[in-house]
């Protein structure tokens, strides 16, 4: 999964997607683009938008809802705290992490 988000974050416009989810959650795709547009001059079409998104799904950092008819992207930082926890707060790891601890690797 980690592999996933790395892949996800790798892309300029998809960091600028989650940047624009920092500061407004809850955004249509016709929402993200015109943001996109407008703070950043990036003139993709609404298909690339939504293969960013797509990405950013998969890798668990968008979560996406249907509201009637419209869906609406939402901003999940799970994914990063899983990753900031197992480098910078290793004491707290999960149980099911498979790394060995660091003194087994000190031998």
């Amino acid at each position: 999964m980690a592999e996933d988000v790395f892949k996800a974050l790798a892309d300029p416009t998809r960091r600028r997607i989650l940047d624009e989810l920092v500061e407004r959650d809850g955004q249509t795709l016709f929402e993200i683009c015109t943001r996109l547009v407008t703070k950043h001059g990036l003139s993709l079409s609404r298909q690339a938008i939504s293969q960013h998104l797509a990405v950013l799904e998969s890798a668990g950092l968008v979560l996406s809802r249907r509201q009637g008819r419209y869906k609406f992207h939402d901003l999940n930082t799970e994914p990063l705290e899983l990753i900031v926890t197992r480098w910078l707060r290793p004491d707290t790891r999960e149980s099911t992490h498979e790394d060995p601890p660091v003194q087994r690797l000190r031998r």
